[in-house]
């Protein structure tokens, strides 16, 4: 018998599963447009060139690609025997939403405002190893400003996806915020050649797995310039003073000698915008700086954030200011920053929209109710805005009411032959 279960990597989603989802995708939505994005769709396809560019970082290596329409046997056996894969395919799924993006603004800049902010929720397909946490297709959720050269931008970015989390009820986050620039910088005080950067960062980025003695001993491993390696060791182990408040001086003090100062005084501005706009100003900063937070894509050229959750060991989104990527459609740089919010993880840690159950019923009728008058019944109720269902009454009435409230109702009212209108139906509460 054939496997009825969905592809590795992908899932169905429950009715409650789903109004979950929706309910978060339209509070992302509504607080988006609230601060001025506009939402956007490109397609699922994008070239196999464009996939394979340089933009997308190691999640090139996981594009789904599509075969060349037409080809036959000879030419699939000539194009194996060359190891060119772009013989046989032409197009392929977007791994994510950022290169689709940098497409859109070149093909269409003409027709957008000097600053486009834009928002980009849609699904995106990798070939991962599916495991807890990842799947092959996922929901991303992008905030991007093109156009915008000064830190307003990040200042908006982060504005905004705080908010969001607040709305959606997820509590005790925190941003923690970074910038290429001093990472570079940093890489540079150690010694470590130019050529090493990205690689020497890849490892970097894994300190919260690895912590530093894994690091140190995994650039030593892959042969890292010796005394730059030793450099950083002696950093990671030396006492920094715990940052107090997000300011130069907190900023600096986490940093070794040499850092730019114009950089820091940058990611302090940010910082303080961000903290004056806070609802509650005697709140602690949501923000945090950190030295080593890296972000994998290699595009980033300035500021880069993630959201951390106190209880959980993986952030909920990120993003950065990636100056250079739209350029490359463009031949000109063109000032660019995004925020994701990682939508599955967020989906995870909400409930569904109690409003959604205060405004629906289930009318559990008896089997001698005719079908033309439960139509009306529902009809009078839908009228005024509420959700109906109708359930026949089963032998367990406790099962099906429980079944009822997982579903996402909060109401009920029992339905007989003598039930002339909805002013006669008794609509009480699921417990």
């Amino acid at each position: 018998m054939a496997s009825v279960t969905a592809p590795r990597g992908m899932r169905d989603f429950l009715p409650a599963d789903k109004a979950r989802r929706e309910h978060a995708l339209g509070v992302l939505r509504s607080v988006y447009r609230r601060f001025g994005f506009d939402e956007i769709e490109t397609p699922v396809l994008e070239n196999f060139d464009r996939l394979h560019s340089g933009l997308g970082g190691d999640n090139e290596k996981l594009a789904y690609n599509i075969l060349r329409r037409g080809l036959d046997a000879d030419a699939l056996t000539a194009a194996a025997a060359s190891g060119d894969l772009s013989a046989l395919t032409d197009l392929g799924l977007r791994f994510d939403l950022t290169v689709p993006l940098a497409r859109f603004y070149a093909s269409h800049r003409a027709e957008l405002p000097g600053v486009f902010r834009s928002i980009q929720i849609a699904p995106v397909w990798r070939a991962e190893r599916p495991q807890k946490g990842r799947f092959r297709q996922f929901v991303q959720a992008d905030i991007d400003i093109i156009g915008e050269p000064g830190i307003l931008a990040e200042i908006e970015l982060i504005a905004a996806t705080t908010r969001v989390l607040a709305e959606l009820g997820v509590s005790g986050t925190r941003v923690r915020i970074n910038d290429r620039r001093l990472l570079i910088g940093m890489l540079a005080g150690f010694g470590f050649a130019e050529s090493e950067y990205e690689s020497v960062l890849i490892t970097i980025d894994k300190l919260d797995k690895v912590a530093a003695a894994g690091v140190i001993a995994e650039l030593r491993e892959r042969g890292a310039t010796a005394a730059a390696v030793d450099a950083l060791d002696q950093y990671l182990g030396s006492e920094r003073p715990a940052a107090e408040g997000f300011t130069v001086a907190s900023i600096a003090a986490s940093l070794p000698a040499g850092a730019d100062p114009a950089v820091i005084a940058e990611l302090a501005e940010i910082g303080a915008a961000v903290d004056a706009a806070r609802e509650d100003p005697s709140a602690p900063s949501s923000l945090l700086f950190d030295p080593f937070l890296v972000r994998g894509m290699g595009y980033y050229t300035g500021p880069i954030f993630e959201i951390e959750h106190p209880e959980l060991g993986y952030s909920l989104g990120g993003g950065g200011r990636y100056d250079g990527m739209i350029g490359r459609f463009l031949g000109q740089d063109v000032p660019a920053a995004g925020f994701s919010i990682g939508f599955e993880r967020i989906v995870d840690l909400i409930a569904l929209d109690p409003a959604d159950a205060e405004n629906s019923v289930v009318l559990v009728y008896d089997k001698n109710v005719a079908p033309g008058h439960l139509l009306a019944l529902k009809n009078e109720l839908a009228a005024r805005g509420l959700r109906v269902r109708l359930d026949k009454r089963a032998k367990n009435f406790t099962a099906l009411l429980a079944r009822a409230a997982d579903a996402g109702y909060g109401s009920f009212a029992t339905v007989t032959s003598e039930t002339a209108s909805a002013a006669d139906l008794d609509i009480k509460p699921l417990a």
